[in-house]
């Protein structure tokens, strides 16, 4: 339900971590003013309404906002920094940069020249060695020494040092390419580092290759980073546009420019692509050079957006990384790929506006959105399901179908029609009997709180400017935008037990956040919404059985829906905040219960380590709808810091002699499944394609007369099966039969129930599905037993398989 994140913790100093944890004490944990210092360090931020973000660098925040107050943050300054632009191509400070950057590389040459270059051993993850030589063997090397197809296939390494000798590099910070600090960053853990390819090891190490389709998706990311630096040569290069931040995503990548006035078009989305393919043709190496501060102003001293970053993100005497293919050169913490020619299938897929720091008032900026592939098959795959998308886009369903609308009186607030209030209505229901079965608790928080409560909890620091605020008799008072404060007042408004851990608090109270006008985009992102949010306050002990619990419960509701997903246990970060110990057996509880899921499911799950959240680990949970489409909607989040600030304790159980014992802090645990309803009904509407399975179907069945004297037997037999719990309509227009049946085929009823003169006399009718297949005449009892299996067992009705059509390509 919940994600935070501490965007400066990667640019913060060791004193201000140190002081960070030195906070933690008991003693101070009960001072309201060490809580409210705390605030101060450790602000936290929640993810978007549509759905849980993630702090961690594998999960993409595509068209995401990026405020000045997050991270290590850009200077405030002037609001437009932009100026004056005219689209030039080939503009001269394109040369000027490169000759720049040209001294850098041949003073870093020669101190590479000057270090000792001892044997190495290289690790395979099969156990096999290779030998190599420091600052001089690199993993396309390695790759090579297996085989010529596997290194050509490759895009990206993982290194892990067991023996790192001393480089260049000293003093690196690394500046990516966001201007808010919370970087995507390309390697979360400390010890395992992604490597680019062409890149000297500098050690004796273990070593992984990622091919583009690596399960990890590691190395999609890097495809996809490496591949937005080809859309930025082509934006400078066509236009002189002045880059501002270009990340991969979850399905490619994007870049934002400042280009003045001018919007991009669809020509010139045309010359781009026809730009990339010189790019990619020219097979441009991707090189990685190591600059100072002064030599990066120096660099992009044209380009207003860029210095602002530097001179705000990288201290005084520091370096950082640029990257450099062809002409172009960016601020970039890498990795890339070997060299542009890795890119075989290049597509602008559309171009959008967005905002500098994502603030109304600041530079407008134009942001083109791209993807590729490494064979041109991908792409045309990619373009089949991309046109099934477009078939099925929820919005549009959602008119045609008549379940809800939008109006501009009430941006980002969805009207739910009765048919879609029906299946928003049937998922809530669907998490009720789970969360009845699972010895879950209902509860009811009030809409509105205080901001003293935001205070404690620390999100009036880095969210006030997402919350809708009023002031009421002269005290300021917010709209929640997420439940886990006012679940922290009910377990501590009175004295608690260990008898009463684990408690499992639900609740569907409405939330509302202040997205920006412009991110509004039907059900996916919105203003007003319901999550199943739940957060469990347990002991340490209890939290692998709680997490197996939770596991089972998104494995159920999945696997109705038709869905597989992926697993992803994210750990202890170095901006961690807690007990050492206590991250240590919490880890290995929830690494304990996804083996037993593995084991009881055949269910994978793969490490991200270092990437947690700062007051605890987490589980990421990527949900893939038919189009294979990744989305995050469940979570599984431990934190130890909530319970901190709110001060929550419950009585200990006594020791094994009698003996009373204190008070102890439980953990906390944030979880949901459906994450946002209102995404979840967007997200099904998509993948059914408007086809809803019977569980889930707002128009379960359709009865149709053929003709006006059995019209009374027809109304007879939706009234028996309202009765029996089912959306029953009957059709009463008169009109010939096939049209009748036809129409109520498109209109996606399941079942169409054909009564006439025989059906009447033996009580019965004439079944047929939206598909025409004909399931001859049933009786009404066995019409109702049948419904009430399609419903009790969550038959899937509907094929949701379109990977045919994409195989075609």
């Amino acid at each position: 339900d919940e994600s935070f994140s501490l965007g400066a913790a990667r640019s913060c100093g060791p004193g201000l971590l140190l002081e960070r944890r030195r906070m933690l004490s008991p003693e101070l944990c009960a001072n309201p003013a060490a809580l409210a210092a705390l605030a101060k360090l450790n602000p936290l931020q929640e993810g978007s309404s549509s759905g849980p973000a993630s702090s961690s660098g594998a999960a993409k925040r595509e068209g995401g906002r990026t405020i000045a107050s997050s991270g290590g943050k850009v200077a405030a300054g002037a609001e437009r920094i932009g100026g004056e632009f005219k689209p030039t191509a080939d503009p001269a400070w394109l040369k000027s940069r490169d000759a720049i950057l040209e001294t850098v590389v041949s003073r870093t040459a020669a101190l590479i020249e000057g270090l000792d270059k001892p044997p190495i051993v290289v690790t395979l993850p099969d156990g096999k060695t290779q030998d190599g030589t420091a600052f001089v063997t690199s993993p396309f090397n390695v790759a090579m020494n297996i085989s010529k197809g596997l290194a050509q296939a490759c895009c990206v390494a993982s290194v892990r040092y067991s023996q790192r000798l001393p480089g260049i590099e000293k003093g690196m910070i690394s500046v990516g390419t966001n201007p808010d600090g919370d970087d995507e960053v390309a390697d979360g853990p400390a010890e395992w580092e992604l490597w680019d390819l062409m890149r000297p090891l500098e050690g004796s190490c273990e070593l992984q290759l990622h091919k583009f389709d690596d399960p990890s998706g590691k190395g999609k990311e890097v495809f996809w980073h490496s591949s937005a630096h080809i859309l930025g040569e082509a934006l400078e290069g066509l236009y002189g546009a002045r880059l501002t931040h270009g990340p991969p995503t979850d399905s490619g990548f994007f870049y934002d420019s400042y280009m003045g006035q001018t919007a991009v078009t669809t020509d010139m989305q045309s010359a781009l692509e026809k730009k990339a393919k010189q790019i990619t043709d020219a097979k441009q190496p991707y090189e990685r050079v190591v600059v100072t501060k002064e030599e990066c102003l120096q660099l992009f001293d044209a380009n207003p957006f860029k210095k602002a970053m530097i001179a705000s993100k990288l201290p005084d005497g520091s370096s950082t990384t640029v990257y450099r293919c062809g002409p172009f050169v960016d601020l970039c913490k890498g990795p890339h790929l070997p060299n542009t020619g890795a890119v075989k299938a290049f597509k602008v897929a559309k171009a959008s506006s967005a905002l500098w720091l994502g603030k109304a008032g600041n530079d407008d900026l134009q942001r083109v959105y791209g993807v590729t592939f490494p064979d041109k098959k991908l792409m045309k795959e990619y373009e089949i399901l991309q046109e099934e998308a477009a078939k099925r886009d929820h919005r549009k369903i959602g008119i045609q179908q008549e379940l809800f609308f939008f109006d501009d009186l009430s941006p980002g607030s969805c009207f739910f029609l009765p048919l879609g209030c029906r299946i928003y209505n049937k998922l809530i229901d669907m998490i009720r009997f789970e969360y009845f079965a699972r010895g879950y608790t209902e509860v009811v928080t009030p809409n509105m709180y205080n901001l003293k409560l935001w205070e404690t909890s620390g999100h009036a620091a880095k969210y006030k400017e997402n919350m809708f605020l009023l002031e009421i008799e002269g005290q300021e008072f917010g709209l929640k935008p997420m439940n886990c404060p006012g679940h922290c007042l009910m377990f501590k408004h009175r004295k608690r037990s260990y008898r009463e851990l684990p408690m499992r608090l639900a609740d569907f109270g409405v939330l509302h956040r202040n997205e920006l006008s412009g991110a509004l985009t039907g059900l996916t992102r919105v203003r007003r919404f319901q999550q199943d949010d739940a957060h469990i306050y347990c002991t340490v002990a209890q939290i692998k059985s709680e997490v197996a619990g939770v596991l089972d419960m998104i494995a159920t509701m999945y696997k109705h829906f038709g869905m597989t997903f992926a697993l992803k246990l994210s750990t202890k970060p170095e901006t961690a905040l807690g007990d050492a110990d206590v991250w240590e057996k919490a880890e290995g509880f929830m690494a304990e219960a996804l083996n037993e899921f593995k084991e009881k499911t055949g269910h994978n799950w793969s490490l991200n380590p270092g990437d947690g959240a700062f007051y605890g680990p987490k589980i990421d949970v990527q949900v893939f709808d038919a189009l294979k489409r990744a989305h995050q909607c469940a979570t599984v989040q431990l934190d130890f810091v909530q319970p901190m600030r709110f001060d929550l304790t419950y009585q200990a159980p006594p020791s094994a002699d009698g003996e009373p014992a204190g008070d102890e802090r439980p953990v906390m645990v944030h979880r949901a499944v459906l994450g946002s309803v209102e995404r979840m009904m967007a997200i099904l509407t998509e993948h059914y394609a408007g086809k809803w399975p019977f569980f889930l179907s707002p128009r379960q069945a359709m009865v149709v007369p053929v003709s006006k004297e059995f019209e009374e037997y027809a109304v007879s037999v939706k009234e028996q099966l309202h009765a029996a719990g089912y959306f029953v309509d009957v059709e009463l227009s008169r009109r010939t039969l096939n049209k009748m049946v036809r129409e109520a085929q498109v209109a996606q009823y399941n079942y169409i129930l054909v009564v006439g003169k025989a059906e009447a006399e033996a009580g019965s009718a004439n079944v047929r599905t939206r598909d025409n297949q004909v399931h001859g005449t049933k009786s009404i009892a066995e019409i109702i037993t049948e419904f009430g299996e399609l419903a009790a067992n969550h038959t899937l009705d509907v094929n949701i398989d379109v990977s045919g059509e994409a195989a075609k390509a």
